[in-house]
């Protein structure tokens, strides 16, 4: 399908709440697009609805929420819980359709939905396309008459039921007692659970950001803002630190020297693990191309592929299913464990690197650095109005940059699927060049922007 999706991103939906395309009214149209779109049978429909703890969410939830009653569709609302519990509540309840209200790492400004399909998996482009078809026609005549409107629930246990499905994937028998893990929740969705599975399993937690107000999500905090956690760590003298984003599905890790471990050495770790215990499937990894070179070659020294995808953990997911992996996941720290979730499950992840760190018995700067990385430098370029990757200027920059990088390295530049921003990555055996080559693409992109902008 070649159309173009106009409010679907690489995540779902996503912008400045109460703005375009992160309105009440978008939302509102959202629900019953998909509340119709997924009413399929004779059975009571029902949409399972989460968020994080953005204040913007007592927007958007009350609008989906009106959307899939109009539809038909029953609505259970389980309040803020990780990305992944959603993706399992909708499995759980036998749901038509999962709803996450997030916009994961992004500041509190922002807000996002992104939607699972009754098996939890996040949708198909196709299915996107669809959903935003229906949302462009007037859907005044296929509502829910009268006496079919659906009805709106909580449910209470949504916290524990996630608890318990979490605990289950770390191996029975194993506690974590002795160890001190300084965790970090970015103040969103799991500032609540995430301790208490930890607490539960038998670690000392010491909790960084979990008192969310509702502007401080992922505000200098979280995986995406490690510098805290290092700090925490190397001052509590801990055994591990674990930071998650706001809607906790990706995570990054810091050794108990205050070093952070990235999303490559957990896809790492967690592979070799599972290799040696005769549980990875389909002798490979899936990852994307921003991930390591260093990955790669470490893993084809295991006997394994890399299967590299579009940036994206749900090109992930969608790869790993096609190719029957049970590993997949992105540098940034969203790691899909398809033996026990069908998204990125920051928590779940971190629980599979304390199950290798307790049976090794070692610290984990001996046991997580698994691979020596080759030098990678990513930017994130921030640009407003049109961008500027079309420009003559910019184009001639890059052919000149993957000239010097032929043959030594790689060069990476896309604009994110998910906020006005340029990602500019270079990766290559010489840092200096590889620093060279992005300071000068970053310096070209932002004066083409600059004067894109001006000329509107």
């Amino acid at each position: 399908m070649n159309q173009i999706r106009r409010l679907f991103g690489t995540d779902g939906i996503r912008g400045t709440a109460n703005a375009a395309p992160m309105t009440a009214e978008i939302a509102l149209r959202l629900g019953q697009a998909a509340g119709f779109l997924f009413t399929r049978g004779d059975h009571r429909h029902r949409v399972v609805i989460g968020k994080d703890t953005r204040l913007s969410g007592y927007m958007i939830e009350p609008a989906l929420t009106a959307g899939f009653i109009g539809a038909g569709m029953d609505v259970v609302l389980v309040g803020p819980l990780p990305t992944p519990a959603i993706a399992m509540l909708a499995r759980s309840l036998r749901a038509d359709l999962g709803v996450m209200i997030s916009a994961s790492h992004n500041p509190y400004q922002d807000n996002g939905i992104k939607l699972f399909d009754p098996d939890g998996y996040k949708l198909s482009d196709t299915t996107e396309l669809e959903i935003e078809a229906l949302m462009a026609r007037d859907l005044s005549t296929r509502l829910a008459a009268p006496e079919h409107l659906g009805r709106a629930a909580r449910l209470e246990d949504a916290p524990g039921r996630y608890i318990e499905a979490a605990k289950a994937t770390f191996p029975r028998g194993r506690r974590l007692d002795g160890l001190k893990i300084v965790l970090d929740c970015a103040h969103g969705a799991a500032y609540r659970v995430a301790p208490t599975i930890l607490w539960e399993l038998g670690a000392q937690v010491v909790p960084l950001g979990v008192a969310p107000d509702g502007f401080n999500i992922n505000q200098g905090c979280g995986s995406t803002d490690p510098a805290l956690l290092c700090a925490h760590v190397l001052a509590e003298g801990a055994d591990l630190g674990i930071a998650l984003d706001g809607d906790a599905d990706r995570l990054v890790l810091v050794d108990e020297r205050g070093q952070v471990i990235d999303g490559d050495q957990i896809l790492a770790l967690i592979a070799r693990r599972w290799q040696e215990a005769g549980q990875l499937a389909g002798g490979g990894v899936v990852a994307t191309v921003m991930s390591n070179l260093g990955l790669e070659r470490f893993l084809a020294g295991q006997g394994l592929a890399l299967y590299r995808t579009q940036v994206g953990d749900r090109y992930v997911a969608e790869r790993m299913r096609a190719n029957g992996l049970n590993i997949g996941g992105e540098q940034s720290g969203h790691i899909i464990l398809s033996d026990f979730a069908t998204t990125g499950d920051g928590l779940v992840a971190a629980l599979q690197v304390l199950a290798v760190l307790v049976a090794a018995g070692r610290p984990a700067s001996e046991v997580c650095g698994v691979f020596t990385p080759l030098p990678q430098k990513l930017e994130s370029i921030r640009f407003q109005g049109p961008s500027p990757l079309n420009r003559p200027r910019v184009a001639a920059a890059i052919v000149a940059a993957e000239a010097r990088l032929a043959g030594t390295g790689r060069l990476l530049i896309r604009p994110s699927g998910t906020e006005p921003v340029i990602r500019v990555m270079a990766e290559a055996e010489d840092a200096a060049l590889v620093a060279e080559i992005v300071g000068e693409l970053r310096a070209v992109i932002t004066a083409e922007a600059e004067d894109v902008l001006a000329a509107l």
